[in-house]
């Protein structure tokens, strides 16, 4: 005897009719009437997803992987959107964070297991575990970093401007070049790999990923801090002056515009 489907599976199958009908309800309503329902959940959810509206792309990607559960691609959207949702809530929600972030890398390692070819994969299952491990102690960073240095690797092998890796891997460069401190105090004494990296290698691939997509604020804030780190303090000012004019992509980037604008005001009183 099969087991019964949960609530949450039949009340998501019994929404799909209306979900992919609605019209104007979700962004993207204007897609083709000959649409495969597959396509047309996840352009829908896309939209919404751009929309900044994650819990209407959330349930429009539960559409897409009822209609087809062995869609990479799917997978790997949803692996963003837990990013971007962990990324939305504020800094003391931390269990709730990480659990988003268990989550961007499960869907990121079932992405993958479908597809070892996918860049979106591999970048949103190091952006996963990034993330999941800036929660961790030093020592729990330090034994993740050789996975996320090689599904970045992975990412950008596959495709050399694919974006989202070439964020990440600035941001493992700088986390890199900053853990000195912490070879020094241990030694010889930790066991495992210590994570390789400059502040010029961490510029390089914030300056790339800049030049590919210049909108993305999280680049500019990133960027800017590594110029700090250097004390290039002018070119930091700069770079966060400018992310004040860039499109909010994603909710966390109210929040990067915020701290921006209160080192901008400390640099200027200092």
């Amino acid at each position: 005897m099969q087991p019964r489907p949960s609530i949450r599976t039949r009340l998501l199958a019994a929404a799909i009719p209306a979900l992919l009908l609605a019209p104007g309800g979700v962004a993207g309503a204007d897609t083709p009437a000959n649409e495969a329902p597959t396509l047309r959940a996840l352009n829908r959810a896309d939209s919404a997803f751009w929309q900044m509206r994650y819990r209407t792309a959330d349930s429009l990607y539960g559409v897409a992987m009822q209609l087809d559960p062995e869609s990479a691609e799917t997978l790997w959207k949803l692996a963003r959107l837990e990013v971007s949702l962990g990324e939305s809530l504020r800094r003391d929600m931390k269990e709730k964070r990480i659990a988003h972030y268990r989550r961007a890398v499960e869907y990121g390692r079932r992405s993958i297991a479908l597809d070892s070819t996918s860049a979106e994969g591999h970048a949103w299952l190091a952006a996963g575990l990034g993330l999941l491990s800036e929660k961790s102690g030093t020592k729990e960073k330090l034994r993740n970093a050789e996975e996320i240095k090689r599904e970045l690797d992975t990412a950008l092998r596959l495709n050399p401007n694919e974006q989202t890796a070439l964020s990440m891997l600035g941001s493992y460069y700088r986390q890199a070049a900053g853990i000195g401190w912490f070879r020094r105090m241990m030694g010889g004494t930790f066991v495992g790999k210590m994570p390789k990296g400059s502040y010029e290698e961490a510029r390089r691939a914030f300056r790339k990923a800049i030049t590919l997509d210049p909108r993305v604020i999280r680049n500019y804030h990133e960027l800017a801090l590594v110029e700090l780190e250097m004390g290039n303090r002018k070119e930091a000012v700069q770079l966060m002056q400018a992310a004040q004019g860039k499109p909010v992509l994603f909710q966390s980037d109210r929040r990067r515009l915020r701290q921006m604008q209160r080192l901008l005001r400390k640099l200027q009183e200092d």
